[in-house]
C-alpha cells in the first residue's frame, strides 16, 4: 500500500516535505527544487511531523531520506531566517533532527548533489549515508556568523570525531564526495549510474531479509554507547526479553537450517518516549 502525507502547511514557503510508505519502505522527500531543496522554517516543522508519524507506523521497516531532483538539501533557506527569531528557528530545527534520529527502524540518507548545512545535519541524523559522486558536503555557519547549535555539534562529534567536526565548522568549506567518504560523512560511495541500484539492493536486504528486532536492538544499544560510553544493563535485559518473547530468533534458525529465506515478523512499538533523541526499548 502507498500512503503519502505532506506535513502541516503543504507547500507554504516554496517547499515541502512528503512522507510515503510503499511495501513497508518509508520515503521522506525534501522538495524545494528552486533552491536546491533548501529548508524553510515550515519544512523543518513538516520534517518533524512526518518522522513522528512514520515512527508510529508499525508497518514501516526502513526509512529513506532523499531530495527531489539532483540535490539532497542545500541547507537552510537563508531568505526565511529573517522571518523568525534564532530561538524559534532552533526549536523547529532541533525538533526535526531529534524526531528523525528517534525513528526506531534503520534510516538511510541517499545523498546526491548539495548536502550543506542543514542538509548535512539531516544526513547525520540518519543511521547510514549512501552517496553518489555528485555529492558535496559542508557545514557552513562560519560563513554567516551563526553559532552552530549544540545538539548538532554533539551529533557531528559522535559520528565524525572532534577534529573533522572542527575542520568542517571552522572552514565552512564544501568537500567533494571522495573526501567526504574519507572523513566518515559517507558509508558507501557509488558512481551516479550505480547508486540508485545499490540503494534499492540495500533497502530490500535490510527491510525484507534481516530481522528488524536485531536492527532495532542494535540501533538503541549503539546509540547508548555513543552517548554514555556503555549499554545500560536494563536496556540489554529488555532487548533479550523481547527476543525471548518473539519469534524472530526461532524463525531465523529454522530458515538457516532449512536453506530458505526468513520471514521475520517483529515490529517495534510507536515511539512514545519523552526524549526523541533516544530510541526507547520495547514495552
Amino acid at each position: 500500500m502507498d500512503r503519502s502525507e505532506r506535513g502541516p502547511g503543504g507547500t507554504r514557503g516554496g517547499g515541502e516535505i512528503t512522507g510515503t510508505v510503499v511495501g513497508g519502505i518509508a520515503t521522506v522527500r525534501i522538495s524545494n527544487p528552486r533552491k536546491r531543496n533548501a529548508m524553510t522554517y515550515r519544512m523543518w516543522e513538516e520534517l518533524a511531523a512526518n518522522c513522528r508519524r512514520l515512527a508510529a507506523d508499525r508497518s514501516v521497516r526502513l526509512l529513506v531520506v532523499r531530495g527531489a531532483g539532483d540535490h539532497f538539501c542545500a541547507g537552510a533557506d537563508i531568505d526565511g531566517l529573517v522571518d523568525h527569531s534564532a530561538a524559534d528557528y532552533q526549536v523547529a530545527n532541533e525538533d526535526a533532527e531529534r524526531s528523525l534520529a528517534a525513528v526506531p527502524v534503520p534510516t538511510v540518507a541517499f545523498v546526491t548533489g548539495s548536502c550543506v548545512g542543514g542538509g548535512t545535519q539531516i544526513a547525520l541524523a540518519c543511521d547510514l549515508r549512501i552517496a553518489d559522486t555528485t555529492a558535496r558536503f559542508g557545514i557552513t555557519p562560519s560563513r554567516l556568523g551563526i553559532v552552530y547549535p549544540a545538539f548538532a555539534v554533539e551529533r557531528a562529534v559522535r559520528i565524525l570525531g572532534p577534529s573533522v567536526t572542527k575542520f568542517l565548522l571552522f572552514s565552512g568549506e564544501l568537500v567533494e564526495a571522495g573526501r567526504a567518504s574519507e572523513l566518515g560523512l559517507v558509508d558507501e560511495l557509488h558512481a551516479t549510474d550505480a547508486a540508485e541500484d545499490r540503494l534499492a539492493e540495500l533497502v530490500d536486504t535490510l527491510a525484507h531479509e534481516r530481522s528488524l528486532l536485531s536492527q532495532a536492538a542494535a540501533k538503541s544499544m549503539v546509540d547508548a554507547v555513543t552517548r554514555t560510553g556503555r549499554v545500560p544493563d536494563e536496556l540489554e535485559r529488555t532487548w533479550m526479553a523481547e527476543e525471548e518473547a518473539g519469534s524472530d530468533r526461532s524463525e531465523g534458525i529454522a530458515s538457516f537450517l532449512g536453506h530458505r529465506a526468513p520471514n521475520f515478523t517483529w515490529s517495534p512499538p510507536g515511539v512514545q518516549g519523552t526524549d526523541p533523541d533516544r530510541l526507547p526499548p520495547p514495552t
